[in-house]
């Protein structure tokens, strides 16, 4: 968003504006160049397919074709196994050993400038959270059959976590997987919803109830979809991401090998609550960008709509609604600029521990960023615009700011015990 090759105040982040920044190298620099370049060429026309409710068949192939999935995993890649399938380097001659966490923010901003959710949320949603469980927890038997055909596109997953009964509150899944007779497989029933990319995916990496009630009892299965006996798929039109392909799925006995586990039985949780914190961090920065075009539109248009002799911009509480919206995107983006570099400096176990609970409270605020921006947006728009509606998944706001904070009590009061623990030790030696 331009006027004359001078970019829109707000319209895009402050080092993207000229600013300097500490966070960005030159191979950060050169991949937003090469993400601008290949989002425009493959997502040019995002917001008809968002307003259509659906993207072209061949979209997902073209991004794998262009190496363009694998940025959608977290940091640091799977270098081993890209290599086991000849993936080298992503656009823009990127090393796969050289991708960080920084390169991942960009990624993700560049896919959101569209504006909308649906499109980009059609392609990325299943690499990015249906992947990493077999990655990070699964064995390598399990590993072998399939992330060949999950990392070059041949195969699609998704992430199936949610239920009609059960959204935020993953310990009281009710959709069972039971063992059959003979102990080879699983027979799982029960129900799934609103799970982002279903209808297309030939896999889901599914929590299910495998034992006792609570956190204990699940576990996570790759469960077959697309062609499965037992399996029954329909979609979900909803408002703000509709191209994305929500998806309400139905489970009847459908049997699945014992192998198709997933790390430990009764270890569910803990892979589900790891898993969150990519999916939380990454539609924070998504969710900032969709907050950046709404202001910036409404800006552009305030510079050049008249009303009363003079310009929309030319009156104070005009000024004063984008001021107090353009300090709210800024301080977000500036907060999760830091959490992503810090995620390039922490090995994943401290990240998880130091940073889940605030990585939360980033995701929740993030959709207050984004309500504030878009209602401004369509005051100052009047009758004259639409600015499109978001649905932010991942969790509700209450249910992200009370987690934040349950955490960083945790935190704190392990540090404490911790801290004591030390400090009790006897000094001195202990010989006589």
């Amino acid at each position: 968003m331009e006027k004359n090759n001078v970019p829109i105040p707000f319209s895009e982040p402050p080092w993207l504006m000229g600013l300097p920044s500490p966070y960005y190298s030159e191979s950060h620099r050169k991949w937003q160049k090469t993400c601008r370049a290949l989002v425009d060429e493959l997502m040019a026309d995002a917001g008809e397919w968002e307003r259509n409710g659906d993207v072209p068949e061949d979209l997902y192939a073209r991004f794998a074709a262009a190496n363009f999935l694998i940025p959608n995993l977290s940091s640091p890649l799977p270098v081993k196994w890209l290599h086991k399938v000849g993936i080298t380097h992503l656009p823009g001659g990127l090393a796969v050993e050289d991708f960080d966490y920084l390169h991942t923010l960009i990624y993700c901003d560049e896919l959101a400038r569209s504006g909308s959710m649906g499109p980009s949320g059609s392609v990325n949603t299943g690499m990015a959270y249906g992947v990493p469980p077999i990655l990070k927890f699964g064995s390598e038997e399990l590993k072998g059959r399939f992330v060949p055909d999950l990392l070059t596109g041949k195969k699609r997953i998704c992430i199936a976590i949610t239920e009609p009964g059960a959204g935020s509150d993953v310990a009281n899944i009710a959709t069972t997987a039971v063992r059959s007779k003979d102990g080879k497989e699983f027979i799982v029933n029960g129900t799934k919803k609103w799970i982002t990319n279903g209808l297309w995916s030939d896999y889901a990496s599914m929590a299910v109830r495998t034992g006792g009630p609570g956190p204990s009892g699940l576990s996570m299965l790759v469960v077959p979809l697309l062609g499965h006996p037992g399996v029954t798929m329909r979609r979900i039109r909803v408002g703000g991401q509709t191209a994305a392909g929500t998806t309400f799925i139905e489970l009847d006995d459908v049997r699945v090998p014992v192998s198709n586990l997933i790390g430990t039985e009764g270890q569910g949780m803990k892979y589900v609550m790891q898993n969150f914190n990519h999916e939380r961090l990454t539609i924070a920065i998504g969710v900032n960008r969709l907050a950046r075009v709404a202001l910036a539109s409404a800006f552009e248009y305030c510079m050049r709509r008249e009303a009363f002799g003079k310009t929309l911009m030319e009156q104070p509480v005009v000024r004063n609604r984008l001021a107090r919206c353009g300090a709210e995107l800024e301080s977000h983006w500036a907060w999760v600029e830091q959490f992503v570099y810090a995620m390039t400096k922490l090995s994943e176990e401290e990240a998880n521990r130091e940073l889940g609970g605030l990585t939360a409270l980033a995701k929740a605020k993030a959709g207050m960023v984004v309500e504030s921006c878009a209602s401004t947006a369509v005051l100052l728009f009047g009758g004259n615009g639409e600015v499109p509606g978001a649905r932010i998944p991942g969790g509700s706001e209450d249910v992200m700011l009370d987690l934040a904070i349950r955490q960083l009590v945790k935190n704190f009061q392990k540090k404490v015990k911790d801290l004591d623990t030390i400090q009790e030790r006897p000094k001195g030696s202990s010989k006589l």
